[in-house]
């Protein structure tokens, strides 16, 4: 390949594959920031339906930065993540069998929001090595179609990647079956050979900071819990 070849390359993927990618981080930014707005909407009208009887239980919304928002809810915390890089998908991932895709492969190109599961008390006490859980992942493209995959998002897979644009009313379901799979998702007791052994150096830590390392289930198989599907 000769010196001109190897420029035009460089222009055509300027001009097309990195458009496209800064097409998408944009559609992608603009929908985490209504995402936010709805994370606001569903803490007023939970908070409004709770009422003042039991306080600790009200939701509370925080906006963490550019592309993190927190969403604590009882002793959970929902932390919704917008990762700034555009994906491709491999191959062999379903939506490459989707209509929409076909007809354009560059609608496969997305921006991606992670919905993580921790444990509040991992925030409250600065527990730096508790596990949190992914439940869900919302993929949206530059024309802001989506789909999601996650725990309980029924009706949301790749099968409507092209047919439904992610919006306030899609994005409160997301919302509202995340907060509904973490509150039925339970600390476990892990298993008694997994915490039998402690150093003196760990328990100096654990009684000066706290930090003994808790997550939903830990020392499980999180793919194999309990929770129906």
């Amino acid at each position: 390949m000769n010196n001109t070849s190897i420029k035009k390359g460089i222009v055509d993927i300027l001009q097309t594959k990195a458009v496209i990618k800064q097409d998408v981080f944009e559609s992608t930014k603009k929908n985490f920031e209504l995402l936010k707005e709805v994370l606001k909407t569903v803490q007023r009208e939970y908070n409004e339906q709770l009422g003042d009887a039991d306080r600790r239980v009200h939701l509370l919304f925080e906006d963490k930065g550019e592309f993190v928002a927190q969403l604590k809810v009882a002793g959970d915390v929902l932390v919704f993540h917008m990762h700034t890089n555009t994906f491709e998908f491999d191959r062999d991932h379903e939506v490459w069998k989707s209509d929409y895709v076909q007809v354009d492969e560059n609608n496969s190109y997305c921006g991606v929001v992670n919905i993580y599961n921790f444990l509040h008390d991992s925030f409250r006490y600065n527990r730096e090595h508790d596990a949190g859980y992914l439940i869900a992942r919302v993929f949206i493209n530059r024309e802001g179609h989506y789909f999601v995959e996650g725990k309980r998002q029924k009706g949301t897979g790749i099968n409507h990647f092209g047919s439904s644009l992610i919006n306030a009313a899609n994005w409160q379901q997301i919302i509202e079956t995340a907060i509904l799979y973490a509150l039925e998702f339970d600390l476990l007791v892990p298993p008694y050979d997994d915490v039998k052994i402690i150093s003196m150096m760990q328990m100096s830590s654990e009684i000066l900071s706290s930090k003994m390392q808790t997550g939903k289930r830990l020392g499980f198989v999180y793919n194999a819990d309990d929770v129906k599907q």
